[in-house]
């Protein structure tokens, strides 16, 4: 599960970046939005994970720490997913506005055969 787990953040992370190297903006958006969930799965991934283990604990066990997540995680990645639906809504609002000033959705605003 690691393995897959691991795989999975490297390949959000590698498009990300490859999309960040393109010329169109709608693509520097999709790559911001795709680091992004690389980040939050390696956050999660942080907080321990844990196999066989039953979603409510058993009141009649002594509990230890080994029986619980850090919630810390997983508060920050809940809140990295509002902040980044906001900052990609804002990213979305400066590609449409940056289109009809330009009249292009290339990143510098020039297109290569002008």
């Amino acid at each position: 599960m690691e393995l897959i787990y691991s795989l999975a953040v490297g390949i959000f992370c590698a498009c990300g970046v490859w999309l960040l190297l393109r010329p169109r903006t709608f693509q520097v958006i999709l790559g911001l939005a795709l680091l992004s969930y690389a980040t939050n799965l390696f956050i999660f991934a942080m907080g321990r994970l844990t196999l066989d283990r039953p979603p409510l604990i058993d009141p009649n066990v002594v509990p230890d720490a080994s029986m619980f997540d850090d919630p810390i995680p997983q508060a920050l990645v809940l809140t990295a997913i509002v902040i980044g639906f906001a900052t990609t809504a804002l990213f979305l609002v400066m590609l449409i506005a940056s289109r009809g000033f330009t009249g292009t959705d290339h990143v510098d605003g020039v297109e290569k055969d002008e």
